[in-house]
């Protein structure tokens, strides 16, 4: 999702006695490929038309270019069954945790996965002494919008036309 969310549909919780939707656990190197096929997966069918192709370019990475996304930032899979579902990337910056590249596999989405990923990097920011966790997507991702906001996070501003001509809402939860 480069840094700003996919949107196939919003997430929810399994219903209380349910099994989690996914395990999540921190990434190693040996994941990058798994990844980097999510990210192609996740992209390949836009969710929303009109894209443009080098936004959507940039955000499947070769194995080599997500290893240098790696450099400061601490990456977190979700799996089902054994299989890659989601990933989330969370940066520790100036006090606070800032949320990176999170996706969620076209398959598994409504399904909790992006909410234990999400939730995930909030307890990675608690964990690193963070003030506040930031997110951010894309205007047009309105299920992004609403998984921040059922997990209280803030809506706190938009830059209008920042990321290759897309309106950018960013979002703040407090710690």
């Amino acid at each position: 999702m480069g840094q700003h969310g996919s949107d196939h549909g919003g997430e929810r919780a399994p219903a209380p006695g349910q099994k989690p939707s996914a395990v999540v656990e921190r990434i190693t190197h040996q994941d990058v490929a798994e990844i980097c096929g999510l990210y192609k997966r996740v992209w390949d069918a836009p969710p929303v038309g009109g894209l443009p192709n080098e936004l959507l370019k940039s955000w499947q990475p070769s194995p080599l270019e997500f290893t240098s996304w790696m450099e400061g930032v601490t990456y977190f899979a979700a799996r089902r069954e054994g299989r890659l579902v989601g990933v989330i990337g969370c940066e520790i910056s100036l006090g606070s945790c800032r949320i990176v590249n999170l996706a969620v596999d076209p398959d598994a989405r409504r399904a909790g996965v992006g909410t234990a990923l999400v939730a995930a990097a909030v307890e990675w920011g608690r964990h690193a002494n963070a003030k506040e966790v930031w997110g951010s997507a894309l205007a047009r991702f309105v299920a992004v919008a609403a998984l921040f906001k059922h997990l209280e996070f803030a809506e706190c501003g938009v830059l209008h036309q920042h990321e290759w001509g897309e309106d950018v809402r960013l979002f703040e939860r407090t710690l």
